[in-house]
């Protein structure tokens, strides 16, 4: 059993990763068609829970983007219940110290490189032969967004069997600046900054990967040559309403109208 993006990172090429934040398996499959490499299905923040996530991946299954889930907090329950439903790469929050990321590590393989419990109820139809082999396949990526998980950046990059760093930088803003900074991507500022691109170091020097969340094209383009090899640009939810709003917006601004206005009393 082998995962697809561990072949694009070998030819020295970058992933594109799109976030899915909608419960829906036809908005799902409506992201697969748009040419990304992964997919995200936010399991944390996302507005969906377990019975919306299992049919957007298998609304997914075949359709060319590897499917990653990030899941609600560093739970043992939520890591193997996503892993089983087929998920092939777990995305963990707040992973602040290196025992923290341990623990999450252990969670996503089969004894003797962890402690995942068997029963892949999807994911054996899903993936024929699942077994242990699946310990090669899946991607452990843990996330970087506090204070705390930057004072202790470099043990956890040097985790064995953590495959990967993932910026959030919205929390990561709030974190390092004791709240003075508002949450938001695509940051300037320079101690967001250097932040990112310590992040970035830290997992090449071990031998791991780097994901940055992304607000724009041209944010993630940059962030590729700051390190990161994995980058998020937009989801579901966002392009949605840019989409949306860019077309209201445009036929304002055509017809010279404004919001149409109330209907008429008794109509």
């Amino acid at each position: 059993m082998k995962n697809p993006l561990n072949d694009v990172w070998a030819a020295g090429r970058s992933v594109l990763n799109g976030w899915l934040s909608i419960g829906s398996p036809f908005t799902a499959e409506i992201m697969a068609s748009q040419g990304f490499d992964s997919l995200t299905i936010d399991g944390q923040h996302g507005a969906l829970d377990y019975s919306a996530l299992l049919p957007m991946l298998q609304a997914l299954r075949g359709r060319g983007p590897v499917v990653f889930a990030r899941v609600p907090w560093r739970d043992p329950t939520w890591v193997m219940k996503f892993l089983d439903a087929g998920a092939l790469g777990i995305i963990c929050p707040m992973v602040n110290s290196r025992a923290q990321a341990e623990e999450f590590v252990s969670y996503m393989r089969y004894p003797p490189l962890g402690q995942r419990s068997y029963g892949p109820t999807r994911a054996a139809y899903a993936y024929p032969g699942y077994g242990t082999t699946a310990n090669e396949a899946v991607l452990a990526f843990a996330m970087i967004e506090t204070a705390e998980a930057m004072h202790n950046l470099e043990e956890i990059a040097a985790t064995p069997g953590l495959d990967g760093l993932y910026v959030g930088p919205a929390d990561l803003s709030i974190g390092i600046s004791n709240g003075r900074l508002a949450p938001g991507f695509d940051r300037r500022e320079p101690e967001v900054m250097d932040a990112q691109q310590r992040i970035a170091e830290a997992a090449r020097a071990n031998g791991i990967h780097a994901a940055l969340h992304c607000g724009s094209a041209e944010y993630a383009a940059e962030a590729l040559g700051w390190g990161y090899d994995m980058v998020t640009v937009g989801g579901d939810s966002r392009f949605l309403a840019e989409a949306a709003g860019a077309t209201v917006t445009r036929f304002r601004t055509l017809t010279d109208t404004g919001r149409a206005g109330t209907a008429t009393e008794g109509y």
